[in-house]
């Protein structure tokens, strides 16, 4: 009976983190080339149970009582790199990586020491700074091949290949960095990834759209009927939780009352 209270609670505890998951992809639905996470659910691995200090048994002497499980956990929250729909804006500071759900410009912070960290991102929506420096919409630099880029001209473009053209010369080419396996990255806030021990790269193998910018690839219909999953699942744990924290009272309170 106990360990029904324990199962029933840990489900709604697994059951409140998908639904945190859920909503952070419903609230991002509209940010720029924002990629939707999704719970991995496992369960609990079979777990001995024996008899504390109790061996007196002539049928079960060692006091095992047997394998028990208790429900499943968050195994993992996986992210969809699955590339999002493109939509003009004809801002020519507006970029989108087609072709490649693993390809990823690369932004540089300065941290207090003034190293330059590198990040990635697919979104795309950049402009420039005082400097005249090409920066993403929070300020951070948008880095080329030869380190931040700096646009003082008129007309700029920019090629497939991500060259950038301005005046009709060229300046550098972004630091675009496609990664192998996706699974590797991790989120690090703001809509930036950071790369872990085990990514590995290779050659980008997708093209830039000029004037586009990438939408998140949240499906806001599957995110809500997953919602009413999630709340369902919870509420049917609550009353389990409910009906066995009922018996236990009776247990403990009316079985072996003298009247």
């Amino acid at each position: 009976m106990v360990r029904g209270l324990y199962t029933s609670g840990w489900s709604m505890l697994a059951d409140t983190k998908k639904m945190d998951v859920i909503s952070n992809n419903l609230a991002n639905v509209n940010t720029n080339a924002y990629k939707k996470d999704t719970v991995v659910f496992e369960s609990f691995p079979a777990l001995l149970a024996w008899r504390i200090n109790d061996t007196r048994s002539a049928l079960n002497p060692s006091g095992n009582i047997g394998d028990m499980e208790l429900s499943h956990d968050v195994g993992e929250v996986f992210t969809y790199y699955t590339q999002g729909q493109a939509v003009k804006t004809d801002n020519p500071l507006n970029l989108a990586i087609q072709n490649s759900n693993s390809a990823f410009f690369t932004i540089g912070t300065i941290d207090a020491n003034g190293d330059m960290n590198q990040y990635y991102t697919r979104d795309g929506d950049f402009s420039l700074d005082a400097g005249k420096r090409l920066v993403t919409r929070d300020g951070r630099l948008v880095l080329g091949e030869n380190g931040p880029i700096m646009l003082t001209g008129e007309k700029i473009s920019v090629q497939p290949d991500g060259t950038v053209i301005q005046d009709g010369q060229t300046v550098d080419r972004l630091l675009i960095k496609e990664f192998t396996d996706t699974k590797t990255l991790r989120k690090f806030g703001d809509n930036l990834i950071q790369t872990t021990g085990d990514t590995q790269e290779q050659a980008f193998s997708g093209t830039v759209a000029q004037g586009f910018l990438e939408q998140s690839n949240v499906n806001i219909v599957k995110e809500m009927v997953d919602m009413i999953s999630v709340m369902r699942a919870y509420e049917a744990n609550q009353k389990m939780l409910q009906a066995q924290d009922g018996t236990l009272d009776k247990v403990v309170n009316e079985v072996g009352a003298v009247k």
